[in-house]
């Protein structure tokens, strides 16, 4: 697939030969492909198909969304079924549902948010991780990187559809990666005990997937856990409340009381960071 943002389209739209070099794959490689202009037709020749200047001009005014040609057709990484999810045009993509982007994108990039999270729980190689919501699956990759084995969980179809089209998730389809459609929640149910030896928790804010935070669900996680075992626990902005209560200190008392020991902040990933006791 070759991918078009507003301001590839504007350097295609401003160019003076027939011919410009450019790259098609949002800056994942450093390679640059070669588009050939015809103005006379008004249309522009990707790899993967012809453009027409009219199309292109659409998409250089719109800069909340990334385009991709497929078998000569443009598409919008967009999707309208149960809501709307879209790729944003960030560096990573990150995905947007309903108006809210599941990863920080002002203070860090997707990929920077995603090192802040795996670094928290020191990931070695050889070890077995579980990652509770994939989304574009940025932790499941980064894990994969330093040598674990991964599952990764991901409730909703749209979600996996979005990774699918995203050059930057091509990895999670890889070998060590394995993906489980379903909600975490029940899921984890089928684990076994001690399992694995790290968890990263990433969810939803609070109002979406409340279940998540559960003391229940921080039980399953508890035993699925290894003695010694890690987790990192998403919650968001520190002090942030949800009717009224502290979101945070919420989550860190119930992980207290299911067992976790050395419970603690993590100021830079926005999280909680938790141990099982050795035996």
């Amino acid at each position: 697939m070759n991918y078009i943002i507003s301001e590839i389209a504007e350097k295609i739209l401003n160019a003076k030969s027939n011919e410009i070099f450019i790259n098609l794959d949002l800056n994942r490689t450093d390679k640059k492909e070669k588009v050939f202009i015809d103005f006379e037709r008004r249309i522009a020749k990707f790899p993967e198909g012809e453009v027409e200047f009219n199309i292109l001009q659409k998409i250089s005014k719109d800069k909340n969304h990334i385009y991709f040609i497929k078998d000569g057709n443009v598409f919008k990484a967009a999707i309208a079924r149960d809501g709307y999810y879209k790729l944003v045009p960030t560096l990573p993509p990150t995905i947007e549902i309903n108006g809210i982007r599941m990863h920080r994108t002002k203070e860090f990039n997707p990929y920077e948010d995603t090192l802040n999270k795996i670094n928290s729980v020191n990931i070695k190689k050889g070890e077995k991780v579980l990652d509770t919501c994939m989304g574009l699956g940025y932790t499941a990759i980064e894990a994969r990187k330093r040598g674990a084995e991964v599952i990764t969980i991901e409730k909703n179809p749209n979600v996996l559809e979005l990774a699918k089209i995203n050059p930057y998730s091509r990895e999670l389809f890889e070998e060590g990666i394995k993906i489980i459609l379903g909600d975490a929640f029940d899921v984890i149910k089928n684990f076994n005990d001690e399992e694995f030896d790290v968890v990263i928790h990433d969810p939803p804010r609070f109002s979406l997937a409340g279940h998540l935070y559960s003391e229940e669900f921080y039980k399953e996680i508890f035993r699925v856990l290894k003695p010694g075992g890690r987790l990192f626990h998403y919650v968001g902005n520190p002090g942030k409340k949800y009717r009224g209560r502290d979101l945070q200190r919420g989550v860190m008392e119930r992980l207290r009381s299911v067992g976790f020991v050395n419970v603690k902040k993590v100021e830079d990933a926005l999280g909680v960071v938790a141990k099982k006791p050795e035996l």
